[in-house]
């Protein structure tokens, strides 16, 4: 019995070595799994369930082999792939869950992100999360031409590629500040929701963190990236291991 946690594998056509093992991961392990949990940037851009990339071809092919053998597939949105949308969920066999999600996983509750939203010390990004969530900003986006969507997102890349390779050139610490979460953000989550459990990715700091939250000894899961290697949480009825692939 075991449950698996993964977020931020940025799949890209650039990365087929990562792409491939993914898909061995999900041929391999997934398909045997109580459930499967993707929790953000799936892919490193996504410009609408129109795109006929072959990357998200392969993607979406390998979750639905996974799904049709009787293994659920959940999936939070990430700040790369917000506009992944109920096309792609379908087509895939996969369900989307709201950010942040609560789930009951082996008669305990944990509380489930993609991350972002606790890395509120970072306010220009927040404010363009804001915007860039908006339905009717996404509906105004979706509405332009696949190449213009697409020829945005790689702008959108290369200009946060360029302001983050300045902040750590700049101001290191403030760099490392702005792109972690927030503890008070994180103590008010755990707060509101009464849960001892948080698993989130995002900020590429993959670590179990022990904490006390008011007097309750609570505990923040964070998933690892996949750009230099895969990261996988294995959760079991008896505990849970963060493991490299």
């Amino acid at each position: 019995m075991t449950t698996l946690f993964i977020s931020d594998l940025h799949l890209d056509a650039e990365r087929p070595a990562v792409t491939e093992l993914f898909g061995a991961f999900m041929q391999r392990e997934a398909v045997a799994a109580d459930a499967l949990y993707i929790l953000g940037d799936l892919f490193e851009a996504w410009v609408g369930d129109d795109d006929p990339s072959e990357t998200g071809a392969y993607v979406e092919t390998r979750i639905r082999e996974v799904a049709d053998a009787g293994v659920p597939v959940f999936f939070i949105r990430g700040n790369r792939d917000f506009l992944l949308g109920n096309a792609f969920a379908r087509r895939a066999g996969m369900r989307i869950l709201p950010d942040p999600a609560v789930i009951m996983l082996y008669g305990k509750p944990a509380i489930l992100m993609h991350g972002d939203l606790l890395c509120t010390g970072d306010t220009a990004y927040q404010a363009f999360r804001a915007q860039t969530r908006n339905p009717a900003w996404q509906a105004q986006f979706l509405s332009q031409p696949l190449a213009a969507r697409l020829a945005f997102a790689a702008q959108a890349r290369a200009a946060s590629a360029a302001h983050q390779g300045g902040m750590k050139q700049s101001d290191k610490a403030q760099f490392e500040a702005l792109t972690d979460v927030t503890p008070a953000a994180v103590d008010a989550t755990l707060a509101q929701f009464g849960i001892d459990t948080l698993i989130h990715g995002h900020t590429h700091r993959p670590a179990i963190h022990e904490l006390i939250v008011g007097e309750r000894a609570c505990r923040r899961v964070v998933l690892g990236d996949w750009y230099e290697q895969g990261s996988v949480l294995r959760v079991e009825p008896h505990g849970m291991t963060l493991e490299r692939l």
